[in-house]
C-alpha cells in the first residue's frame, strides 16, 4: 500500500557535548542540526527546512534564537518558534511539526535546543558576561508555541517550596507510603532503580556521564553526594551543570523521497497526546498518580495500535525518581524488567538534564535506538513542571496503521476532578506525605509537609524547627496528626 507523501517522518538527530565550554547555545544547536542531518544523510535537508521550533533556553536571552539558527544553517525559514519553560515541550513540538507535515503547512520542521549552562556559572561566579549574540528590538518575535508551566503559587511560597528538587520528594513520600515501604527499603529501590539508569548511561556514547553507579553509591549521603532534599542524595537529582545540544528533524515521506534519504533512516511518528495535571499540586487527587499521563498514554497508544507490552523501547522522563515511578504506574510497566529500561538515555541525572531541553536528545536517541532495530516501537513521554504537563510520543520504524494523530485528551483528565487547596487552614491535620531539606553543609534546614484536612482537603505546611525536624528525619511521620498555626507553620505532632 502506498504511503501517503505527507506521512510525517525523523529522519535524523543530532546530539552533541561541549566539554570545554565557551559556545553560545545558537552555535550548538547549529551543530547539532549539521550531525541530524549527517544522520539523514543528506546535508541538502538543512537548506529544506522551513520552520524552526526552538525549546526556551536558561543559558542566553536571545529574542528570535530560531533565526540564527536559520541564518547559521543556510535556510531560509518562513516561521520560527520557541516555548516557555517545560520539559514536555520538546515532545509537543515534534508532535505539532508532525501534524503540520501531515496538513500541508510544512515541508521540514527543525526541533531543537541546547544550554551552556556551566559556562554561564563559571563566568557568574567571576562576575563575567559571555560576548554571545545579542538581537536589536526590532527582530521579529517567533511565535509562542507552548506557554509557561504555572510553578508559582502563594501556597507554596508561604513556605519557601519552589523548586523541582523540593516537590518531587514529596512525591516520592507518597509512593512509599502506597507501596508500603519504610524509609529505607523504600530508598534501596529507588537506589536500585537509579543504578539500571546509570548502567543505560554507560551504553549512550552522548550521555555526559558515563559511570555505572551502584544503588549504595547512589543512595548513600558523601561529600560528593549530599543531601539535597530527602529521600534524594544528589545523585537522585538531575543534573544541569552540563553543555549539550539536540535537534531532531521532522519531514514528510514525499521530501525524504526527493531528497534520496535512505527508507532505513526513516522513523515514523505513529502517535502523540498531551495533557496536564492540576498546575498547583495541593489541588492533586494523589500525589503518588497522574491521571494525565494514565490518559493521555493510553490513548496514544490506543491512536497507534499497539499495547504497552508491544513497545520494545521506553524513556520516560526521569527528573526525579517518583516522576519515573508515577509514569511507570500509570502507563503500566514494570520499574524492574530486565528486557526493557525505562530509559534509552540514562537519564537526565547521568545522561545530562540540560533544563528543558532533555527530552529532545530523549527523541534522537530513541530514533536511532529504533532504526538499530527495525521493526520494533518506542515510547517517549516528557514532563513539564511539578510532574504537571504531559506530552507522549509513540515511534516505530514500520508505518503506521492509522494517520498520525496529535490529541489533546485534557477534558478527559479534567473529570477526574481534584482536590481542595485549604491554603489558610489551622488547625489539626494528618500527615500525607513529607520531605526534609538540607543545605550545602548537610544539616537538615526545613521539612515541607502535605497534610489532609478534617474535610478531605489538602495545605502544604513547613516548618524550621530542631525538634520536628528531627523527629520527621528519625521516625516515618505519614498518617501521624499535627498541628498547624495561621502562617501555614508546622508546630506539633501529636
Amino acid at each position: 500500500m502506498a504511503l501517503d507523501p505527507r506521512t510525517p517522518i525523523l529522519v535524523g538527530g543530532g546530539q552533541l557535548n561541549n566539554r570545554s565550554g565557551g559556545v553560545e547555545p545558537v552555535d550548538l544547536i547549529a551543530e547539532a542540526a549539521r550531525a541530524a542531518a549527517g544522520e539523514a544523510g543528506s546535508d541538502r535537508i538543512l537548506t529544506r527546512i522551513d520552520s524552526i521550533r526552538l525549546v526556551r533556553m536558561l543559558s542566553w536571552r536571545y529574542r528570535n534564537p530560531g533565526l540564527l539558527v536559520a541564518e547559521r544553517l543556510g535556510a531560509r525559514v518562513a516561521h520560527t518558534a520557541y516555548t516557555g519553560d517545560g520539559g514536555n515541550s520538546p515532545q509537543t513540538l515534534v508532535s505539532a511539526a508532525a501534524a503540520d507535515i501531515l496538513a500541508g503547512r510544512s515541508e521540514v520542521v527543525l526541533v531543537g535546543g541546547a544550554e551552556a549552562w556551566r559556562t554561564r556559572m563559571k563566568l557568574r561566579a567571576e562576575g563575567q558576561r559571555p560576548d554571545w549574540t545579542k538581537q536589536d528590538d526590532d527582530v521579529e518575535l517567533p511565535e509562542l508555541a507552548i506557554p509557561e508551566v504555572p510553578m508559582v503559587f502563594d501556597g507554596h511560597k508561604r513556605i519557601g517550596l519552589d523548586r523541582p528538587a523540593f516537590v518531587y520528594p514529596l512525591f516520592e513520600d507518597a509512593l512509599r507510603t502506597s507501596a508500603g515501604r519504610s524509609v529505607s527499603e523504600h530508598r534501596e529501590a529507588i537506589g536500585r532503580l537509579w543504578s539500571r539508569f546509570a548502567d543505560v548511561s554507560t551504553t549512550n556514547p552522548h550521555a555526559w556521564t558515563q559511570k555505572p553507579h551502584t544503588a549504595e553509591e547512589i543512595i548513600t549521603p558523601s561529600q560528593g553526594n549530599r543531601w539535597i532534599c530527602r529521600p534524594y542524595t544528589k545523585l537522585l537529582n538531575s543534573n544541569n551543570m552540563v553543555e549539550q545540544a539536540a535537534a531532531v528533524l521532522v519531514c514528510s515521506v514525499g521530501i525524504a523521497t526527493e531528497l534520496g534519504i535512505p527508507r532505513d533512516n526513516w522513523v515514523f511518528i505513529h502517535s502523540a497526546a498531551d495533557a496536564h495535571d492540576t498546575y498547583d499540586i495541593t489541588e492533586r487527587n494523589q500525589l503518588d498518580g497522574s491521571a494525565a499521563i494514565r490518559v493521555a498514554g493510553a490513548r496514544a497508544l490506543d491512536d497507534a495500535g499497539v499495547a504497552v507490552d508491544d513497545v520494545e523501547h521506553v524513556d520516560l522522563y526521569s527528573c526525579f525518581p517518583s516522576a519515573v515511578q508515577v509514569a511507570a504506574r500509570e502507563l503500566g510497566l514494570p520499574t524492574d524488567d530486565p528486557s526493557r529500561a525505562l530509559t534509552v538515555t540514562g537519564g537526565l541525572t547521568f545522561a545530562g538534564g540540560p533544563w528543558n531541553n532533555y527530552s529532545t536528545h530523549a527523541i534522537a536517541t530513541m530514533a536511532t535506538t529504533l532504526r538499530a532495530n527495525p521493526g520494533h516501537r518506542g515510547l517517549v513521554t516528557a514532563n513539564g513542571g511539578y510532574l504537571t504537563k504531559h506530552a507522549m510520543g509513540v515511534y516505530g520504524t514500520e508505518p503506521p496503521v492509522r494517520e498520525f494523530v496529535h490529541r489533546d485528551v485534557q477534558a478527559e483528565v479534567d473529570a477526574f476532578g481534584s482536590v481542595a487547596a485549604q491554603t489558610d487552614f489551622v488547625g489539626s491535620a494528618r500527615v500525607e506525605a513529607y520531605s526534609v531539606a538540607h543545605d550545602r553543609a548537610g544539616a537538615p534546614e526545613r521539612a515541607f509537609v502535605a497534610v489532609r484536612t478534617p474535610d478531605g482537603g489538602r495545605s502544604l505546611v513547613g516548618t524550621e524547627s530542631a525538634d520536628l525536624l528531627d523527629a520527621l528525619i528519625e521516625e516515618d511521620q505519614v498518617g501521624s496528626g499535627v498541628r498547624v498555626d495561621s502562617a501555614a507553620v508546622l508546630t506539633g505532632i501529636v
